[in-house]
């Protein structure tokens, strides 16, 4: 597939996972940390505006001259911004306006798109576009969960079908030495996976299969979210501020989905916890999370394509997998910083990410909402210990 055709699919597919979408629907912001789809639309469409068309498109008049202001997320160098906690507020424009100047942009993107000179920016545009893809649907549902009606985003493929029994997890052993992590070659990859380095790995073990609902539900009946010796100290604390006794949207015997509060299919991955959570059940196991090293590792001639991910709009929901990529994104133990060597980007766009590398944990793989074909073994997702509105899950790994 061509990088304009690409540009095109992503772009109509943005639109797509909107569509059920009523413009309260879209305005809706649930916590600080998330946004409203339509806010999620509009900022893609700015960074196609702003690094792209505003600098390098002879004549380009700005679509809307306060839509910077509005739709700028953290880059400090393109100025003042309205605040992230307020984006629900922005009922003006509406939905059918942020359509038009996602129009609008679209068609001054056209003659750019088969430039050599920009192609790096438009890669970046696109792979930014699919993270806020996932963004959208993660963001939507936890708003939906909010509403004591529990209303459904759109009908899952078939019914959320069962993930069938899983067989007790086994153990693919690596020997350890010297490896090599972070992306190189060709391909697109964005600044934090490199440069590319040596690292050495002890010998290890890692499970071949992600952590079922069924396990999770016996750590919790052991008392797993009442027994402090399991949990990391802010952890502990995290766990008592709101009494917390499971992971985000479970309820006795349920969970709460995209398309709306559905039995909880015990074989499927656990999803929505948080770092301290996937800490403590490791513990609790016997084992521990993976290093970022190891994980990489193991994946490295794995298909990142591969497994559960979102293909096309609407309710994605974890199935159970094979593979290292699919359903939830996975912690490992490693905080979220720098490789040897790395350097970020002149300019606004080294405000990706190099900023961020402060007090956060990196999660490898992809989820059932990451668009297939965006992830790669050198992925470094990362959030904060305590978040646990993405699909996020686990898997164990030993030492041997």
């Amino acid at each position: 597939m061509t990088l304009s055709e690409r540009f095109r699919q992503t772009r109509a597919l943005s639109l797509a996972l909107a569509d059920p979408l009523s413009d309260a629907d879209a305005t809706i912001q649930s916590m600080p940390d998330a946004s409203p789809a339509k806010w999620h639309l509009a900022h893609t469409t700015w960074f196609f505006e702003t690094f792209l068309l505003r600098d390098r498109k002879q004549g380009y008049a700005l679509f809307n001259e306060d839509f910077p202001f509005l739709f700028n997320s953290y880059y400090e160098a393109e100025g003042a911004r309205h605040a992230r906690p307020e984006r629900g507020m922005l009922s003006r424009p509406s939905l059918d306006e942020l359509r038009a100047y996602r129009l609008h942009v679209d068609e001054a993107m056209e003659p750019l798109l088969d430039r050599p000179d920009v192609s790096g920016l438009i890669e970046l545009g696109i792979s930014h576009e699919q993270q806020h893809q996932e963004l959208l649907l993660t963001d939507l549902k936890h708003a939906l969960s909010r509403n004591p009606l529990g209303p459904a985003y759109s009908a899952y493929r078939n019914g959320i079908e069962s993930a069938g029994a899983v067989a007790n997890a086994r153990w693919r052993e690596h020997p350890g030495g010297i490896v090599r992590i972070g992306h190189e070659g060709e391909g697109f990859a964005f600044d934090n996976e490199g440069p590319s380095h040596r690292a050495l790995v002890e010998p290890f073990a890692l499970a071949n299969r992600l952590v079922s609902n069924r396990e999770w539900d016996e750590f919790v009946a052991d008392g797993g979210y009442r027994t402090a010796s399991l949990w990391l100290s802010d952890g502990w604390a995290w766990v008592n501020d709101e009494d917390r006794r499971g992971p985000l949207y479970w309820r006795e015997g349920e969970e709460f989905t995209l398309s709306g509060w559905r039995e909880r299919d015990a074989d499927a991955p656990v999803t929505h916890i948080s770092y301290y959570e996937a800490d403590a059940f490791a513990t609790w196991a016997g084992y521990r999370l993976p290093t970022e090293c190891e994980w990489e590792t193991m994946a490295q001639d794995e298909d990142a394509a591969s497994g559960n991910q979102l293909d096309e709009a609407g309710a994605v929901h974890p199935e159970g997998s094979a593979g290292l990529f699919g359903d939830c994104w996975q912690w490992t133990r490693s905080g979220y910083l720098p490789y040897p060597r790395f350097q970020p980007a002149d300019g606004a766009i080294g405000e990706y990410n190099g900023k961020f590398m402060s007090g956060q944990f990196v999660l490898k793989g992809a989820s059932c909402a990451t668009p297939r074909g965006h992830s790669r073994s050198s992925y470094r997702n990362f959030f904060y210990p305590h978040q646990r509105w993405q699909f996020t899950g686990l898997r164990l790994a030993k030492d041997i």
